[in-house]
């Protein structure tokens, strides 16, 4: 081997290196997980599909569907925001993510709400389905019915807060059906899914969805992990009096997730109003490399072999092997474990220690 092929399929390492880690993909069992869809509400267009009707574990947006339903239950008066409602052994004993409600006790309608929304409390999802159904078997079964109202036909829950189960699963195509029923039909209480921290205990949870604060006019909706889903996320944003849902599942990391929908809707909002084809044709090659999951590292570093190639033979001698460029091999503020539970922020309005992580937020 010359020291120039060497130095060129080091280039093509590195750089293979460093686009799988910056968008997260890091191995083939993450095609099995990504999928991702983008509709302009206001025509109901999709401007962007990928996988969008294959199965995916939809984790904690699931939360969505249990708010759609208590909001459905505020509406024709089952529920009131000054109700106080139960906490059983079953709620209390959930996993994580959730608030530490103790079996007897009670939460508020409208913290339990708030909880869901930022904190993606699992016992208060258990509450709410407790309430409204009876046991949250019988409540994931009308959830199950309301999706299919709604048109969601490949979607089944059964529970309320998305924590693994093989059989609950939905599609991004679904999942995108149900943001716009959700904005269209609770519109009233639309807004609580733009609350950016929670208070509860003395403790301030901030909302997972850090698009919220990031990018121009997104408004809601909810994240969602578990190790069998990845990184998955609901958002919705406004501009110029034109909305967009975009729906992502199966992302490695929290980061790459966000990164990679901020970049679809941007793409949206340029092609919806009519923007510079330079800068669309950029969003949609950094939206391809937010897929690379679906080739393998060996096609791509071919592939980049070969420009590398066509561009050192028009430049002249290349680099000298020993100078191959370098890759991150990690990302700030994501957790290499998966058993992360999204990077939450918990604050404390006392002063006490944060205590550790936890497991999951489904």
């Amino acid at each position: 081997m010359t020291s120039r092929t060497h130095a060129l399929r080091m280039r093509a390492a590195a750089l293979i290196g460093g686009l799988l880690l910056s968008f997260g993909f890091v191995g083939p069992a993450f095609a099995d997980k990504y999928a991702s869809i983008v509709v302009d509400m206001d025509s109901a267009r999709v401007l962007h599909e990928r996988n969008a009707d294959e199965p995916r574990y939809p984790a904690s947006l699931t939360k969505v569907m249990t708010l759609y339903m208590v909001f459905d239950a505020l509406e024709d008066g089952r529920l009131k925001t000054t109700d106080r409602l139960s906490v059983s052994r079953a709620a209390a004993v959930q996993q994580p993510s959730k608030l530490g409600l103790r079996s007897g006790s009670t939460i508020r309608v409208e913290d339990a709400i708030r909880a869901l929304v930022t904190k993606s409390a699992n016992d208060v999802a258990v509450v709410f389905a407790e309430a409204l159904g009876g046991s949250e078997k019988k409540f994931a079964v009308m959830m199950t019915e309301r999706a299919r109202e709604l048109g969601l036909d490949n979607t089944v829950f059964t529970n309320a807060s998305g924590l693994p189960d093989k059989r609950q699963m939905s599609t991004a195509r679904d999942l995108a059906r149900l943001a716009e029923a959700m904005y269209f039909d609770h519109r009233d209480h639309y807004a609580y899914f733009s609350t950016p921290q929670f208070t509860w205990k003395k403790r301030r949870y901030q909302n997972h969805n850090t698009l919220l604060s990031r990018v121009e006019g997104v408004d809601g909706i909810k994240t969602g992990f578990t190790n069998a889903s990845g990184y998955n996320l609901m958002a919705s944003a406004e501009r110029e009096g034109h909305r967009v849902i975009a729906i992502m599942l199966g992302g490695a990391t929290g980061r790459s997730r966000d990164q990679h929908v901020s970049d679809l809707l941007e793409a949206a909002f340029l092609d919806i109003e009519g923007g510079a084809s330079d800068r669309i044709a950029d969003l949609r090659d950094r939206i391809r490399a937010g897929e690379l999951a679906n080739a393998s590292a060996d096609d791509l570093a071919a592939m980049q072999l070969r420009r590398f190639a066509e561009a050192d033979a028009a430049l002249g001698p290349g680099p000298d092997a020993g100078q191959a460029e370098g890759a991150e091999t990690t990302e700030e503020g994501d957790s290499a474990s998966d058993l992360s539970e999204e990077g939450e922020t918990v604050e404390f309005e006392a002063s006490e220690e944060v205590g550790s992580a936890e497991s999951e937020e489904s």
